[in-house]
């Protein structure tokens, strides 16, 4: 798996390294097949008193693509709400793939053998 994660605007610390991997692990272990993951966390100032913190996420998996961004004052939340999404995304696939091969095993016919998974 590779994991590649840049800062526009920002330095990258470890400190917000460790926060980004330590929420990802949630979706490891929702799905395992991870191929690669790209983490773009942005700092635009709009004005000098606000301040939108960005934080986008492209995971490529078997088969798809999913891409995640959110918006917020904090970074740190930006990273939870980001995460928040590519949770939901990452069930939503994986419960597509589960039915969809469940469907297919029923519909084989009668005579012929059942593979093993």
């Amino acid at each position: 798996m590779n994991f590649t994660i840049s800062g526009h605007h920002l330095d990258v610390t470890p400190a917000i390294r460790e926060h980004v991997l330590s929420k990802l692990e949630r979706i490891k272990r929702h799905f395992d097949q991870v191929i690669d993951i790209s983490v773009i966390l942005t700092i635009d100032k709009i004005t000098e008193k606000e301040k939108r913190q960005k934080a986008e996420i492209n995971l490529r998996v078997k088969g798809k693509d999913l891409h995640a961004e959110s918006i917020a004052h904090d970074l740190y939340a930006a990273i939870d709400l980001l995460i928040d999404k590519l949770d939901r995304q990452v069930i939503k696939y994986k419960d597509k793939l589960q039915n969809h091969q469940h469907s297919a095993i029923k519909h084989l016919p009668e005579d012929a053998p059942i593979p093993a998974t």
